[in-house]
């Protein structure tokens, strides 16, 4: 069974692709039934429907293509929980050779434009209508060629603010900058905040916030001259005290009158205030240098509880609106303070936090895990720029980051091309010029009776609770990109009848690009099998087991140590070996791992010693990063992180992929190692002394000039492709630079083993993964 080419019709990998009868079969695979879906994937052929869906009436599922249609009594039974359903008047022509693209077999998933009440095609005056089943791409069949809105569509569109054509307001960004930065730092980010203000559409809501010891908040609407409200740092307002302090009056709605939209001046679309944002832009001054031994005071925390607290005083609807912190240090007063001015105490590292001795660090947590709650309740995002060669307090914003699917990048300096691609990239418009920003999303998840949805790791949050009625889950994210993935757990209530079909959907919905809301419905099938039945180990897919284990890890790390997440790592796959591995009793030289589970420890073994675990030489702030980054990675993006990939270059023959081990270092290969995090072109010591002998610009040795730029084309494009994007880094063998390639290489030859004079070492107390795997065998035998 091919997962990938799977995936790319769903949008999902299952751990297991098919399901044990019992809850008790469903325990022993030790890897839970989980289901990685990315939301927003694209797909070759989506439709695209012009109408709204079709809802069940009592467990809220959408017309789908495993529901029974019983055409001539226009009736469609629901296959979660069996409900009769009659279509409405605009079907009234569905037949079986006339049906609407959310029926086709085809199609998994199809996408909604809402806001529409459907196409009508009325062949004459007072006719019944009836829909007209063309899409957007294409796809599905239309029953009339010529279509038209008929009054009642065209009302619901008056009385929605158009909404399904994405007209009106668009999203609101609140720019929250550093003034304690340098001065070279901050007139980089002043050029590169200058150029997004240039291209954001005319509709979109701008507002600014400079922080230093003060917070300062810029009057967009006052055109005599730049007029700022300054707030204290230190002090630890409400948002309704600080709304009142700004002189915001909030419309009150009276009853029996519609409400009235008062705005205010500090967030302004930017076609009214484009000339005054950018005054205040280029007005932005480097904060007075410290005193001497004293770090420069910063009142991140402020900061944004004042950004927050301007969106929701805003009389718009709370979505679509992004909270954008561009900082190059810990916040050091105020609220969501990291570390003390008096640079004689150390910023907290991983110990500290272990041991409690990080005396800021709690609070803080706390604090911005109060900010995350209210960001989620109103849709808002905060992302985080953080361009600093230290640490600025990602470990404490990470809840409110996280939780409301913000973007979060950890670079040297706003100068770097790192970030200026990153915040290119989250600015980037589709084809239709709307900015590729989706906001107010909702999935939810329904499920046959007796499958229930236990939980989800990734970028999202419940809004209900989890016994949930039918079934049902919602979950809440602030925004999403199309390749956000979210890890959903599901158990089972109670025994099933093997051969039979259970069915799951989710449904998505978002506010797209063009502010008009979609909603994409995917619909899925698997069967319940026998606990000893051969197609449990068929369907297992080692990729997605070992993503979703690895989120279940970084789960672990919030309340255990990191010696204890390897040892329960350890202890679930010695559970995993015993139960899937064909050996002798008491004989580790008998055991054997089928295909299907093969590549599973060798997983885990590269876990066990990944970033996102051994927390050595990471500070608090980059496990942070590393963790959150993993969260909400695809299944193929996720394994690179957990395994990086490592291809060779030489004369011998094209590129290739090699394994993961010391013994692939040679003098003269050039070898290419992506982590995901870093990618890594390493020269053999030959090939770094013929470069620098000037070899590859001599016409006599054109192979090897091409052999090098293969390479740096190659890692080019793997750094242009993701964002964020990766740090490259070019060394040659022996050099200090190599460790980011030796760290993470098999140590199958140490200085503790035998090895041939003249070959590559690693100096590791580590097991290799062969002494790992002999090790799993003993112990996976012994029953």
């Amino acid at each position: 069974m091919d997962f990938v080419e799977l995936e790319a019709i769903e949008g999902l990998r299952w751990s297991w692709n098919s399901w044990p009868v019992s809850r008790t079969d469903s325990n022993d695979l030790v890897i839970p039934l989980s289901i990685m879906q990315t939301p927003l994937m694209k797909f070759n052929e989506l439709p695209l429907l012009s109408y709204d869906p079709l809802i069940c009436s009592r467990c809220g599922s959408v017309l789908n293509p495993y529901a029974r249609v019983d055409y001539p009594s226009r009736i469609w039974i629901c296959p979660f929980c069996y409900q009769k359903n009659s279509f409405p008047r605009s079907y009234a022509e569905i037949g079986e050779n006339n049906i609407p693209a959310e029926l086709f077999p085809t199609y998994s998933t199809v996408e909604y434009q809402l806001g529409h009440q459907g196409l009508m095609t009325p062949t004459r005056m007072n006719s019944n209508p009836v829909h007209n089943w063309g899409t957007s791409n294409g796809s599905g069949l239309t029953k009339s060629s010529s279509s038209s809105f008929s009054s009642s569509s065209l009302s619901s569109l008056d009385q929605r603010g158009l909404t399904g054509r994405g007209l009106g307001i668009g999203p609101a960004f609140v720019f929250v900058v550093d003034a304690s930065s340098t001065e070279d730092e901050l007139q980089a980010l002043k050029n590169e905040l200058l150029l997004i203000v240039a291209q954001l559409p005319e509709n979109a809501m701008v507002g600014l916030i400079v922080f230093d010891s003060m917070v300062k908040v810029y009057d967009l609407g006052f055109t005599e001259c730049l007029r700022v409200v300054v707030l204290h740092g230190e002090r630890n307002p409400s948002s309704t005290q600080m709304i009142e302090f700004l002189g915001i009056n909030p419309a009150r709605q009276q009853l029996g009158k519609p409400q009235t939209l008062q705005k205010h001046n500090f967030i302004l679309p930017i076609s009214e205030c484009e000339f005054n944002i950018t005054t205040a832009i280029e007005d932005i001054r480097h904060a007075p240098p410290p005193a001497a031994g004293h770090r420069p005071p910063r009142c991140t925390g402020a900061a944004i509880q004042l950004a927050t607290a301007l969106l929701e005083a805003s009389p718009l609807p709370p979505t679509g609106s992004r909270i954008m912190v561009f900082t190059s240090g810990p916040a050091t007063i105020g609220p969501g303070t990291i570390v003390p001015q008096d640079l004689t105490q150390s910023i907290r590292t991983h110990r500290d936090i272990n041991t409690t001795h990080a005396t800021f660090h709690k609070k803080s947590h706390d604090f911005y895990k109060q900010i995350s709650e209210k960001l989620s309740d109103l849709s808002i995002v905060l992302d985080l720029f953080a361009c600093s060669l230290d640490q600025i307090g990602v470990t404490e914003i990470r809840p409110a980051v996280e939780r409301s699917g913000g973007f979060v990048m950890l670079a040297e300096s706003f100068q770097s091309d790192q970030f200026k691609k990153c915040l290119k990239h989250i600015f980037s418009r589709d084809q239709d010029g709307f900015l590729k920003m989706c906001f107010d999303v909702t999935i939810e998840i329904i499920t046959t009776k007796d499958v229930k949805v236990s939980g989800a790791i990734g970028p999202c949050v419940p809004t209900r609770n989890k016994n949930g009625s039918n079934g049902s889950n919602i979950y809440k994210l602030a925004t999403i990109t199309d390749k956000t993935c979210i890890a959903f757990l599901f158990e089972i209530t109670a025994d099933q009848k093997p051969g039979t079909a259970f069915f799951i959907q989710f449904i998505t919905k978002y506010r797209h690009g063009n502010f008009g809301f979609r909603k994409r419905v995917t619909s899925v099938s698997r069967r319940w099998v026998g606990g000893g039945a051969p197609e449990i180990a068929a369907g297992f897919d080692q990729e997605t087991a070992a993503a979703v284990m690895a989120r279940l890890a970084v789960r672990e790390t919030e309340r255990m140590f990191p010696r204890e997440v390897v040892r329960w790592l350890d202890k679930e796959l010695i559970k995993f070996a015993g139960k899937f591995g064909d050996y002798i009793p008491e004989d580790p030289g008998s055991f054997r791992l089928s295909t299907n589970f093969s590549l599973y420890p060798q997983f885990m073994y590269h876990l066990r010693r990944s970033q996102f675990i051994d927390v050595f030489n990471s500070s608090p702030d980059e496990t942070a990063f590393f963790q959150m980054m993993l969260n909400r990675e695809s299944v193929i993006g996720s394994l690179i992180m957990i395994q990086p990939t490592l291809t060779r270059f030489s004369f011998d023959g094209p590129p290739g992929p090699v394994l993961l081990d010391i013994g692939s270092v040679n003098p003269d290969v050039i070898l290419l190692f992506d982590s995901y995090f870093y990618v890594v072109v390493h020269y053999g010591s030959k090939i770094g002394q013929w470069r620098k002998m000037g070899y590859d610009r001599d016409p006599g040795h054109e192979s090897f000039r091409r052999l090098l730029e293969a390479v740096e084309m190659e890692a080019a494009q793997l750094a242009a492709e993701r964002i964020p994007v990766p740090k490259v880094v070019k060394c040659e063998q022996h050099s200090s630079q190599a460790r980011f390639l030796l760290a993470k290489l098999n140590p199958s030859v140490t200085h503790k083993s035998s090895y041939v004079d003249g070959a590559e070492v690693v100096m590791t107390d580590d097991v290799s993964l062969e002494v790992f795997i002999e090790h799993l065998q003993e112990l996976a035998v012994q029953g």
